[in-house]
């Protein structure tokens, strides 16, 4: 299976690297520059799980992508969006399979309409990475499962097909019947999570510290749940209470990655993480909406950042 890894940055790095390590064929569709530190150092992974030193492997640039791939693992984050997918058009074909790794879901309804939806299985992974300074990809913890499967649920020769290449590739591959559910499951938390610490420029074990803190981040998890419900995809209460549990942990040093981009000057996934759920939910989007703060908060720093040349 000929497999594209769109970007070779934090996530596709550390996937695409695993994958490629294991003796699988994976080419990496990189800008200039990235493509120039892979062919000088090649690809680096340093993780609790095992370091790996790969030769620089194949990459191929936008301009240069002229032939299909099996499957297309899209590893960008959401603003990246429209661009990754006028760069890899060439690359779909009619066999082609795209598996998304964004968070939320407004992705899907995007990829639908510009490949058309039988190409675009759901797809979430777990992971704390980072791309450091020297282009290195730092595994930041011992989790890294990606999960996958057929938006509807049902067995397909292409999902085992794309199993076997994912399987026993130095990380969690789930296949999963209920990948929708999954993928909702994960955006009610990482929306809690990021509009939490986000909004309080705190961890988890601060905010609980704080009066009324643990109040406000649960408080955002309902209402993320009441949209899921809305939405046919309420979470069980298993799910419920281990988000319930994470969230507000006592000493939890746990912060949202949204937050450190934040913290940083960058680029932040607020429409899509945020902006999106609110766009879901039945209240009005005004002050007695926590989501509704969270995303006046996020786009007033969005705001603030466009003003600066340099960020």
């Amino acid at each position: 299976m000929r497999i594209l890894v769109v970007g070779a940055g934090a996530i596709g790095g550390y996937f695409g690297g695993r994958l490629r390590q294991h003796g699988r064929d994976v080419t990496f569709l990189v800008r200039e520059g990235r493509a120039g530190v892979l062919a000088r150092t090649g690809l680096v992974i340093r993780s609790v799980t095992g370091d790996a030193t790969l030769p620089p492997p194949p990459t191929v640039l936008a301009a240069d992508l002229h032939v299909p791939y099996d499957l297309v693992l899209l590893s960008c984050k959401a603003y990246g969006l429209e661009q990754a997918m006028t760069g890899i058009a060439p690359a779909i074909g009619p066999q082609t399979t795209i598996l998304p790794l964004l968070n939320g879901m407004r992705h899907l309804d995007l990829l639908d309409a510009r490949f058309g939806a039988e190409r675009v299985l759901g797809g979430q992974c777990v992971i704390a990475a980072t791309l450091d300074a020297h282009g290195v990809v730092q595994h930041l913890n011992p989790l890294h499962s990606l999960t996958f499967g057929e938006r509807e649920g049902t067995p397909s020769e292409r999902m085992r097909s794309i199993t076997r290449s994912l399987t026993d590739a130095g990380f969690d591959a789930r296949p999963s019947d209920t990948i929708l559910q999954d993928m909702w499951d994960k955006w009610i938390f990482l929306a809690s999570l990021a509009g939490s610490t986000c909004l309080m420029r705190a961890p988890v074990g601060d905010i609980v510290a704080a009066p009324g803190g643990a109040a406000v981040t649960l408080g955002l998890l309902e209402e993320c749940r009441a949209v899921a419900e809305r939405s046919g995809h309420a979470p069980g209460e298993a799910t419920l209470q281990r988000a319930r549990s994470v969230l507000t942990e006592a000493g939890s040093t746990l912060t949202a990655s949204m937050l450190r981009d934040l913290q940083q000057g960058r680029a932040i996934e607020a429409d899509h993480v945020i902006g999106d759920m609110l766009a879901r939910a039945e209240r009005p989007q005004d002050g007695r909406s926590l989501l509704a703060v969270v995303y006046a908060h996020l786009k007033a720093y969005e705001a603030g950042r466009a003003r600066v040349p340099s960020a």
